[in-house]
């Protein structure tokens, strides 16, 4: 297979995607990036495994390892590929993702029906607000609506009956772990613990604010540190330019 690109930034989330574009633009201005993407249907069990294999049969037939990004449960996907298939991974980039892997907004919106007396639709209203702000850039029901489908679509281990867990660690290649100091859900203290698992060539970042799709507000500001990153042990990267997206 001819290497058409060096990045693959990863989105399993169909609803919420658009989030992802203003860093992709920002990335694919400066290297060779593919974006790839799972879509699972209604009729589909919710499943990390699927995803990872899907993600498997495709790169395997790369010329040579590439470097994996993703946010949120997509990163947990890259994280789960990353520790299974280290051999076609060059690095490891993760946005908003909590050393306890499965701590995402999904299982934060779990937790909340648990607890709360409130209905679907009432949790989701506060949902918008812990991941955006008291002020989202769409309208709230816009955002609630996204948020629905990504519960049904998106390959989260979670539901009202069970919480799952994953397993916590570093992984053999070099990572980069960014959050931001107002997320609620992969909070400073959750960004920081993967400290215990960082080698030299590691980096943790932390956005001042945008929440949990920092990405989305500070795409610059967060690409520039990624570039670096990358640039640090992989100064060929940056040879050409071209834009993919890609389905499983």
């Amino acid at each position: 297979m001819s290497e058409l690109f060096n990045v693959i930034y990863l989105s399993t989330s169909p609803s919420l995607k658009h989030f992802d574009q203003p860093l992709v633009r920002y990335l694919s201005e400066h290297l060779n990036i593919a974006q790839w993407e799972y879509i699972q249907t209604l009729d589909e069990g919710s499943s990390i495994d699927k995803a990872v294999e899907l993600l498997y049969s495709f790169l395997k037939q790369q010329d040579s390892p590439t470097h994996l990004i993703g946010h949120g449960i997509s990163g947990v996907v890259a994280l789960t590929f990353a520790r299974r298939y280290p051999q076609l991974v060059k690095s490891l980039t993760l946005l908003a993702v909590s050393a306890k892997p499965a701590m995402t907004w999904h299982s934060h919106y779990y937790l909340q029906r648990q607890a709360l007396p409130a209905n679907r639709e009432q949790v989701l209203v506060h949902t918008v607000t812990s991941l955006f702000g008291n002020q989202p850039p769409y309208p709230v029901n816009n955002l609630v609506t996204a948020l629905g489908k990504d519960l049904e679509k998106s390959p989260n281990l979670h539901s009202l009956f069970k919480l799952a867990n994953l397993p916590q660690g570093g992984v053999s290649m070099p990572l980069m772990v960014c959050g931001s100091k107002t997320d609620s859900i992969v909070n400073p203290p959750a960004l920081y613990k993967w400290q215990n698992w960082l080698k030299s060539e590691d980096k943790i970042w932390e956005c001042p604010d945008g929440y949990h799709f920092f990405h989305f507000l500070y795409p610059d500001k967060l690409g520039q540190e990624i570039l670096g990153f990358w640039q640090s042990f992989d100064p060929l990267l940056f040879s050409g330019k071209i834009y993919q997206r890609l389905y499983n």
